[in-house]
């Protein structure tokens, strides 16, 4: 069970790496420097006498070379991960009955995700295909987030309804703010609110441009996201029933979220340098997953069984149910 857990943490840790450097890509203009895909100008590798022989591509060897290793890093480190992770489920499943669905799921949002990837080249990165790709990112890293808290066995008793309806509320708005993010940026809408807190001095600015539209939607949800995360911190620590893992992670996400919105006013202070873009990415994908970490170890089991985890001292635990 400890290789499952490390590989679902590996796999874990490999896309949020694959996030980021899809961030650099496109803070550096550099995802369409290969037209095609799933090859870049016909070629696998293209060495710097080759691509210089391409005429008038508009782009420098540095930043083909940047979507190159976006999409190799998928192809060679994360789809090996994933075949070893899924082969890892459906292996356990006489300990972890819900191990065959975790394959099926991961692999099939692989899938997916190679496909979106496609797409998003093909229709030039427009801004929905680049927060589409996102998206799907994000449900690949929740699902494996999954996957490690159920090999995790829960030190108490379900938290209350209540707690589990904030956690899924906080999340799905979390989700969209990082979807709204992604639609500023690759629409050029980063600076289109120019001051902070407020909008060019409103506190809701006139909605007649769509990039102030999508800057001050995703300021909304961003917002919403910090508050709902303060609530969930605030209640965790007086809810009964509540484990010490959740307190905790609670706790990093309110204080991911805190550096979170600090970095997002200095990207709008600092004229959005390449560097504080890719920040506050990072800072963003921090405090989704342990948000999403929260949720799955709050929400109760589906059904009215339990998975079973046979624990590394050889008893049998209980383990909750995706």
């Amino acid at each position: 069970m400890k290789a499952l857990r490390w590989t679902a943490v590996a796999s874990g840790a490999a896309v949020f790496v694959m996030i980021v450097l899809g961030a650099v890509v496109r803070s550096t203009a550099s995802g369409l420097s290969c037209p095609d895909w799933p090859t870049c100008y016909g070629q696998w590798i293209l060495t710097p006498d080759q691509f210089y022989a391409i005429p008038n591509t508009g782009y420098t060897y540095g930043q083909m070379m940047l979507e190159w290793s976006h999409r190799a890093f998928a192809a060679f480190v994360i789809g090996p991960l994933f075949l070893v992770l899924a082969w890892l489920c459906w292996r356990s499943r006489p300990v972890l009955p819900r191990g065959r669905t975790y394959a099926v799921v991961l692999l099939v949002l692989l899938l997916i995700q190679a496909k979106l990837g496609g797409v998003t080249v093909f229709d030039a990165n427009s801004p929905w295909s680049v927060a589409l790709h996102l998206g799907f990112a994000l449900l690949i890293l929740a699902w494996l987030v999954l996957i490690v808290e159920r090999t995790v066995p829960p030190e108490a008793a379900h938290p209350p309804a209540g707690l589990r309806i904030l956690a899924v509320a906080v999340w799905v708005t979390a989700l969209c703010a990082m979807l709204a993010a992604a639609m500023t940026a690759k629409s050029g809408a980063s600076l289109a609110c120019s001051t902070w807190p407020l909008c060019d001095g409103y506190v809701i600015p006139p909605l007649d441009d769509i990039g102030v539209r999508l800057h001050f939607a995703h300021r909304v949800l961003a917002g919403l996201t910090a508050l709902g995360l303060l609530a969930l911190f605030l209640l965790v620590r007086r809810a009964p029933g509540v484990e010490p893992r959740i307190r905790r992670l609670a706790t990093v996400a309110f204080v991911l979220v805190v550096c979170q919105v600090a970095m997002g006013a200095l990207v709008i202070v600092l004229l959005v340098p390449i560097w504080s873009g890719v920040a506050h990415q990072a800072l963003g994908i921090g405090t989704f997953i342990a948000l999403t970490a929260s949720m799955w170890r709050i929400l109760p089991p589906r059904g009215s069984g339990q998975d079973v985890l046979a624990g590394e001292d050889g008893h049998d635990r209980r383990l909750q149910q995706a």
